[in-house]
């Protein structure tokens, strides 16, 4: 009886991490990727909270390697010194008062934990003056010694102490990714520093943690060390809450791990992040794959299932063409790259992720700097837009907007799916919400069914809908007593339209129906 009470703890803990905590229930959450803490403060502040986002993923807080000649590349983040909170991003004051305002916002904060090596080199000092020696495997900051790593433990099989055969599970798991020092996490005193970096976010209100090259580590491993986290912040969250996990697993060919073992391995401990989902979207999006039977593809791709999925159209890595980046849709291509992400914030699939990046043409290069290496702040003009080297995709209006079609239509089911057989598709979620994409070379031009209350719905994708007046600024769709619409769209560069009865400019905020 005691050993059925602690497997039912144990799988109550683990099934609480799939729950990423948002305020009233919101869908999506943004990678500012290498934006400063008092920059992200600001944008939870002026933005993510007002237009629904649910979160932030943040670059890793840890201390880490500084490398300075030729440049300052954006994966020394991705180097840990030590777990003390000083990084390219910020102190932990900073780091503090991030988090707090954050959640005054209504924004979660999601750290990128890097728990399965330390830096690698030679020696040096790390960006908050914590000394380490790769030589002798020495990183006092933590503390961390020769016996704390996998390779010197004997566990590593391969000649070179890297992983040299990606079908090698043994290799993957115990030995260096690209050279970086292996933590041998089946110590316990590695885990439990491992364990107290993290719940020491926790304690500070973080909501929860994407693992890095969660791959990397064995399952039973990362499973210890997640057990030892705290509950969230009571002074944030009720009493009870469990820190939201996401893994960072990539099976984009099925290299390393198969499909089986990480649904069977990793699933029970979180969120996996879907690694297929960018590619397979990228070859449909360009053509390659026929868009309109996306809902085939989709179930015979071998993906996880939506419950245990977090989806993006790209990320920091594959955007750069690592970690299977081949055929990924980002920001280089902005019609592609709204046309991708509108689609996934519509279509009822897994929890979503939105890139926000910086312009890059070397990719290593890290984010805009000074001459002295200190990250720029972010710029932001009266438009909207941003500049000085940041992208902002989050900030694009099809893309922004979506993030309010995706909240309002959350739990609603995938109904009037419409195609040409080709390029050219629509489909509802429920009664709340409508999409269609024209990713032909020619004019939509279809009567449709929606599905939603008759009324005047504001076309998100080119205008924005202002609530307390519930006027438009730009073209807006008539749905009849019938549910039917018609629909005409062209080849421009955003050749979609999104509705949904948050956005209805024949009522204001204050005579919506219950339903909004």
């Amino acid at each position: 009886m005691k050993m059925f009470c602690l497997i039912m703890v144990l799988l109550c803990s683990c099934s609480a991490q799939w729950d990423p905590h948002t305020v009233d229930n919101r869908q999506v959450i943004v990678h500012l990727f290498e934006w400063k803490w008092t920059d992200i403060a600001d944008e939870c502040e002026r933005y993510l909270g007002p237009f629904g986002f649910g979160g932030v993923q943040i670059s890793p807080p840890s201390e880490h390697r500084v490398i300075r000649s030729p440049w300052r590349p954006w994966w020394e983040r991705y180097q840990p010194v030590s777990y003390e909170l000083t990084s390219r991003s910020g102190t932990e004051i900073q780091l503090r008062d991030m988090i707090r305002r954050c959640h005054q916002a209504g924004v979660r904060i999601y750290v990128d934990a890097v728990i399965n090596h330390m830096a690698r080199g030679d020696s040096g000092y790390g960006i908050a003056g914590n000394w380490y020696d790769v030589n002798t495997l020495n990183y006092p900051g933590v503390p961390y010694n020769i016996t704390d790593f996998g390779r010197t433990n004997n566990k590593c099989k391969s000649d070179s102490g890297n992983v040299e055969d990606n079908d090698d599970v043994n290799q993957v798991r115990n030995c260096r990714l690209l050279g970086l020092p292996d933590l041998d996490t089946s110590r316990d005193d590695v885990r439990a520093k491992i364990s107290d970096y993290m719940n020491h976010l926790i304690d500070m209100g973080v909501t929860g943690f994407r693992v890095d090259a969660a791959k990397y580590i064995w399952p039973e491993d990362l499973g210890n060390i997640l057990r030892r986290l705290n509950n969230l912040s009571t002074e944030y969250f009720p009493s009870g809450r469990r820190p939201f996990v996401y893994q960072e697993v990539i099976d984009k060919n099925g290299a390393g791990i198969r499909r089986n073992m990480t649904e069977a391995e990793y699933v029970p401990f979180g969120r996996v992040t879907e690694f297929k989902y960018g590619p397979q979207l990228g070859e449909a999006v360009r053509g390659l794959r026929n868009l309109s039977n996306i809902n085939n593809w989709m179930k015979s791709e071998g993906m996880l299932d939506d419950s245990s999925a977090l989806v993006f159209v790209d990320n920091h890595d594959n955007q750069r063409g690592h970690g299977g980046g081949k055929g990924i849709i980002t920001f280089k291509e902005p019609e592609k790259y709204k046309i991708s992400n509108v689609f996934m914030l519509a279509y009822p699939y897994g929890f979503t992720r939105v890139m926000s990046s910086f312009v890059f043409d070397n990719t290593e290069a890290g984010p805009p700097a000074d001459a002295n290496g200190y990250t720029l702040t972010v710029t932001v003009y009266e438009d909207g837009t941003c500049g000085g080297g940041w992208v902002c995709e989050h900030r694009w209006r099809p893309i922004r907007n979506m993030v309010a079609f995706r909240n309002i239509a959350a739990g609603q089911p995938l109904r009037n799916w419409w195609s040409n057989g080709s390029q050219q598709i629509a489909f509802g979620r429920g009664d709340r919400a409508f999409v269609v994409i024209n990713n032909d070379d020619y004019r939509l031009s279809q009567a449709l069914n929606t599905g939603l209350p008759t009324g005047e719905y504001c076309n998100i994708i080119v205008g924005d809908f202002d609530p307390l007046t519930a006027t438009c600024s730009g073209p807006t769709i008539r749905v009849d007593q019938s549910g039917n619409a018609n629909f005409s769209i062209d080849t421009s560069a955003d050749p979609m339209v999104a509705i949904h009865v948050g956005a209805r400019v024949d009522q204001s905020i204050f005579g919506r129906p219950s339903e909004c």
